[in-house]
């Protein structure tokens, strides 16, 4: 027999924990933004994923008007750091909610570099960036859905074998329930079975 709740039967902070200890593992876009003001701002976002293929488009949430939330609407640029187990305790750091004057980078003594076709830099120490320019936010009760067209793609190539990503070598972090992350396990390769009909 199951244990079960609705949302009615729990306050709105309980059943978010609920819902993230079970929809695991997730993992973490690092964003970068700059504010209009200039101050380059660093957050983690654990509502990450793809939404399109093309044109290239990915999604973070921001629950509440986070800085990166609002640095996005202004400027319409922001930049996805692939969040590596090395920089683990950086990250962590990274999602203390610093007031708007103060940038992560700069708290933290996060390197940073320059992006190639947006404002907002890139993590320096970040194995792979993806560049984004706002696509569309879409506001749902407590939160804002932010999807970023894919302008450019920035690849360490250390992380590389033939051309292409190498998970073991990106090591990515992932965000679960409470205050428990993971880090890459095993990893098995499986390829998709196609249909055949059955004979006879």
């Amino acid at each position: 027999m199951r244990t079960e709740w609705t949302p009615k039967d729990l306050p709105a902070r309980q059943f978010y924990k609920l819902m993230t200890a079970l929809i695991v593992p997730r993992p973490i876009a690092w964003v970068s933004t700059t504010s209009v003001e200039g101050v380059d701002n660093l957050a983690p976002h654990s509502f990450f994923t793809i939404s399109c293929v093309e044109p290239p488009i990915v999604q973070f949430t921001s629950v509440g008007r986070k800085d990166s939330l609002v640095n996005v609407e202004a400027t319409e640029e922001f930049v996805v750091n692939v969040a590596p187990e090395s920089l683990q305790d950086l990250i962590n750091a990274s999602g203390t909610s610093y007031p708007p004057q103060s940038g992560e980078f700069d708290e933290l003594g996060i390197r940073r570099e320059p992006s190639a076709l947006v404002r907002p830099p890139r993590v320096a120490a970040s194995p792979a960036a993806l560049e984004c320019v706002l696509h569309s936010t879409l506001p749902l009760g407590d939160s804002t859905v932010v999807l970023g067209r894919v302008v450019n793609a920035a690849v360490d190539p250390s992380v590389l074998v033939d051309g292409h990503p190498e998970v073991r070598r990106l090591r990515p972090l992932a965000r679960l329930g409470r205050n428990e992350w993971s880090t890459l396990g095993e990893v098995r390769a499986i390829d998709r079975i196609p249909y055949r009909p059955k004979e006879g």
